[in-house]
Protein backbone atom coordinates (compact mmCIF):
# COMPACT_ATOMS: atom_id res chain seq x y z
CA UNK A 1 0.00 0.00 0.00
CA UNK A 2 2.41 2.93 1.14
CA UNK A 3 6.35 2.40 -1.12
CA UNK A 4 8.04 4.96 1.31
CA UNK A 5 6.74 8.10 3.61
CA UNK A 6 9.12 11.02 2.27
CA UNK A 7 9.14 13.68 5.25
CA UNK A 8 9.79 15.32 8.00
CA UNK A 9 11.28 13.41 10.98
CA UNK A 10 9.79 14.18 14.06
CA UNK A 11 10.57 11.28 16.42
CA UNK A 12 12.98 8.78 17.00
CA UNK A 13 11.68 6.94 20.39
CA UNK A 14 12.47 3.70 20.08
CA UNK A 15 11.09 1.18 18.79
CA UNK A 16 9.00 3.81 16.75
CA UNK A 17 10.01 6.58 14.51
CA UNK A 18 7.53 9.67 13.55
CA UNK A 19 7.74 11.08 10.10
CA UNK A 20 5.14 13.86 9.15
CA UNK A 21 4.11 14.05 5.44
CA UNK A 22 1.48 16.69 4.56
CA UNK A 23 0.02 17.39 7.78
CA UNK A 24 -0.05 13.57 8.52
CA UNK A 25 2.39 11.73 11.33
CA UNK A 26 3.23 8.15 10.55
CA UNK A 27 3.94 6.28 13.36
CA UNK A 28 6.90 3.39 12.14
CA UNK A 29 7.80 0.86 13.75
CA UNK A 30 11.66 0.08 13.47
CA UNK A 31 14.48 -0.85 14.59
CA UNK A 32 17.69 0.11 16.57
CA UNK A 33 20.03 0.14 13.26
CA UNK A 34 17.57 1.85 11.13
CA UNK A 35 17.40 4.76 14.04
CA UNK A 36 20.73 5.05 14.18
CA UNK A 37 21.30 5.40 10.64
CA UNK A 38 18.62 8.48 10.39
CA UNK A 39 19.50 12.06 10.78
CA UNK A 40 18.67 14.37 13.69
CA UNK A 41 15.04 15.39 13.88
CA UNK A 42 13.72 18.08 12.23
CA UNK A 43 15.57 16.98 8.75
CA UNK A 44 13.76 15.02 5.58
CA UNK A 45 13.61 11.28 5.37
CA UNK A 46 12.62 8.84 2.95
CA UNK A 47 11.64 5.79 4.73
CA UNK A 48 11.07 2.45 2.56
CA UNK A 49 7.78 0.91 4.50
CA UNK A 50 6.32 -2.28 4.94
CA UNK A 51 2.09 -2.39 6.26
CA UNK A 52 1.45 -5.43 8.08
CA UNK A 53 -2.42 -5.96 8.46
CA UNK A 54 -3.25 -8.42 11.09
CA UNK A 55 -7.30 -9.56 12.32
CA UNK A 56 -7.03 -7.02 14.90
CA UNK A 57 -3.55 -4.69 14.26
CA UNK A 58 -2.14 -2.94 11.49
CA UNK A 59 1.27 -1.97 11.98
CA UNK A 60 3.35 0.05 9.65
CA UNK A 61 7.36 -1.22 9.58
CA UNK A 62 9.81 1.05 8.30
CA UNK A 63 13.49 0.90 6.65
CA UNK A 64 16.09 3.32 6.08
CA UNK A 65 17.74 1.25 3.02
CA UNK A 66 15.62 -0.58 0.27
CA UNK A 67 16.78 -3.62 0.17
CA UNK A 68 16.26 -4.32 3.97
CA UNK A 69 12.81 -4.08 3.09
CA UNK A 70 12.70 -6.54 0.67
CA UNK A 71 15.02 -8.78 2.64
CA UNK A 72 12.58 -8.38 5.66
CA UNK A 73 9.37 -9.32 3.49
CA UNK A 74 11.63 -12.91 2.52
CA UNK A 75 12.14 -13.39 6.20
CA UNK A 76 8.92 -12.81 7.38
CA UNK A 77 7.25 -15.20 4.66
CA UNK A 78 9.49 -17.98 6.64
CA UNK A 79 7.15 -19.87 9.29
CA UNK A 80 8.58 -19.08 12.59
CA UNK A 81 9.73 -15.77 11.66
CA UNK A 82 7.48 -13.07 12.50
CA UNK A 83 7.89 -9.03 12.36
CA UNK A 84 9.95 -8.55 15.93
CA UNK A 85 12.09 -11.79 14.85
CA UNK A 86 12.41 -9.73 11.28
CA UNK A 87 13.28 -6.53 12.91
CA UNK A 88 15.85 -8.52 14.85
CA UNK A 89 17.94 -10.10 12.15
CA UNK A 90 18.28 -6.75 10.46
CA UNK A 91 19.27 -5.18 13.96
CA UNK A 92 21.68 -8.21 14.35
CA UNK A 93 22.84 -8.10 11.08
CA UNK A 94 23.33 -6.09 8.41
CA UNK A 95 21.39 -6.67 4.48
CA UNK A 96 25.03 -7.78 3.00
CA UNK A 97 26.11 -9.65 6.30
CA UNK A 98 23.16 -11.31 6.17
CA UNK A 99 23.23 -12.26 2.75
CA UNK A 100 26.65 -13.26 2.82
CA UNK A 101 25.41 -15.45 5.62
CA UNK A 102 23.01 -17.44 3.72
CA UNK A 103 25.48 -18.02 0.73
CA UNK A 104 27.57 -19.55 2.80
CA UNK A 105 25.35 -21.35 4.46
CA UNK A 106 26.13 -19.97 7.86
CA UNK A 107 23.34 -21.16 10.29
CA UNK A 108 25.32 -20.88 13.48
CA UNK A 109 26.12 -17.08 12.55
CA UNK A 110 22.78 -16.79 11.75
CA UNK A 111 21.23 -18.39 15.15
CA UNK A 112 23.13 -15.81 17.08
CA UNK A 113 20.84 -13.72 16.89
CA UNK A 114 17.99 -13.67 19.46
CA UNK A 115 14.95 -15.90 19.34
CA UNK A 116 17.06 -17.55 16.07
CA UNK A 117 17.60 -21.38 16.87
CA UNK A 118 19.70 -23.36 14.52
CA UNK A 119 16.72 -24.97 13.03
CA UNK A 120 14.99 -21.96 12.08
CA UNK A 121 18.47 -20.56 10.57
CA UNK A 122 18.77 -23.50 8.41
CA UNK A 123 15.55 -22.82 7.12
CA UNK A 124 16.17 -18.79 6.49
CA UNK A 125 19.18 -19.88 4.45
CA UNK A 126 17.46 -22.61 2.52
CA UNK A 127 13.93 -19.85 1.47
CA UNK A 128 16.35 -16.62 1.40
CA UNK A 129 18.80 -18.22 -0.33
CA UNK A 130 15.75 -19.65 -3.09
CA UNK A 131 14.52 -15.72 -3.45
CA UNK A 132 17.75 -14.16 -3.67
CA UNK A 133 19.24 -16.58 -6.76
CA UNK A 134 15.98 -17.58 -8.52
CA UNK A 135 16.19 -13.79 -10.67
CA UNK A 136 16.74 -14.80 -14.76
CA UNK A 137 19.20 -12.13 -15.57
CA UNK A 138 18.72 -11.62 -19.73
CA UNK A 139 21.50 -8.80 -20.36
CA UNK A 140 25.17 -9.80 -20.81
CA UNK A 141 27.48 -10.32 -17.35
CA UNK A 142 29.43 -6.42 -16.42
CA UNK A 143 33.23 -7.55 -17.60
CA UNK A 144 35.96 -6.03 -15.58
CA UNK A 145 37.29 -2.82 -17.04
CA UNK A 146 40.76 -2.88 -15.66
CA UNK A 147 43.24 -5.25 -14.81
CA UNK A 148 43.14 -4.62 -11.14
CA UNK A 149 39.95 -6.16 -11.40
CA UNK A 150 40.05 -9.20 -9.03
CA UNK A 151 36.78 -10.58 -9.47
CA UNK A 152 35.68 -13.37 -11.29
CA UNK A 153 32.53 -14.04 -13.54
CA UNK A 154 30.73 -15.89 -11.63
CA UNK A 155 30.78 -13.53 -8.58
CA UNK A 156 29.66 -10.50 -10.43
CA UNK A 157 26.56 -12.50 -12.16
CA UNK A 158 26.23 -14.22 -8.62
CA UNK A 159 25.89 -10.17 -7.09
CA UNK A 160 24.26 -8.63 -9.80
CA UNK A 161 21.30 -11.49 -9.53
CA UNK A 162 20.99 -10.67 -5.99
CA UNK A 163 20.72 -7.02 -6.62
CA UNK A 164 18.07 -7.26 -9.11
CA UNK A 165 16.32 -9.75 -6.32
CA UNK A 166 16.59 -6.96 -4.38
CA UNK A 167 14.64 -4.55 -6.53
CA UNK A 168 17.28 -2.41 -7.99
CA UNK A 169 17.11 -1.55 -11.95
CA UNK A 170 19.43 -3.27 -14.34
CA UNK A 171 21.01 -0.17 -14.70
CA UNK A 172 21.59 0.60 -11.02
CA UNK A 173 23.28 -3.06 -10.79
CA UNK A 174 25.68 -2.68 -13.41
CA UNK A 175 26.14 1.09 -12.38
CA UNK A 176 27.20 -0.53 -9.23
CA UNK A 177 29.25 -3.41 -10.67
CA UNK A 178 31.10 -1.46 -12.95
CA UNK A 179 31.73 1.08 -9.81
CA UNK A 180 32.88 -1.48 -6.85
CA UNK A 181 34.77 -4.55 -8.51
CA UNK A 182 38.14 -2.27 -8.15
CA UNK A 183 37.82 -1.50 -4.84
CA UNK A 184 37.35 -5.49 -3.92
CA UNK A 185 40.77 -7.00 -2.83
CA UNK A 186 39.36 -10.49 -3.01
CA UNK A 187 37.21 -12.13 -5.42
CA UNK A 188 34.31 -12.67 -2.64
CA UNK A 189 30.50 -12.14 -3.24
CA UNK A 190 30.18 -10.99 0.23
CA UNK A 191 32.45 -8.43 -0.11
CA UNK A 192 31.57 -7.25 -3.53
CA UNK A 193 27.79 -7.15 -2.54
CA UNK A 194 29.01 -4.90 0.37
CA UNK A 195 30.52 -2.21 -2.00
CA UNK A 196 27.54 -2.31 -4.29
CA UNK A 197 24.51 -1.68 -1.65
CA UNK A 198 27.18 0.95 -0.22
CA UNK A 199 27.49 2.66 -3.13
CA UNK A 200 23.87 1.90 -4.32
CA UNK A 201 22.50 3.24 -0.76
CA UNK A 202 24.66 6.53 -0.93
CA UNK A 203 23.61 7.18 -4.63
Amino acid sequence: MYDYIKGELVSKNYPYIVVECASIGYSILTNRRNIMALPELGNSVKIYTKLIHKEDSMTLCGFHQKEDRVIFDILTSVSGVGVKMGLALLDEFTSAELIGAVISEDYKLISRAKGIGQKLAQKIILELKDKLTKTEINAEIIQAKSENAVVSKETLKEVQTILISLGYTQKETDFALENTQDKVSIDDTQELLREALSLLSNG
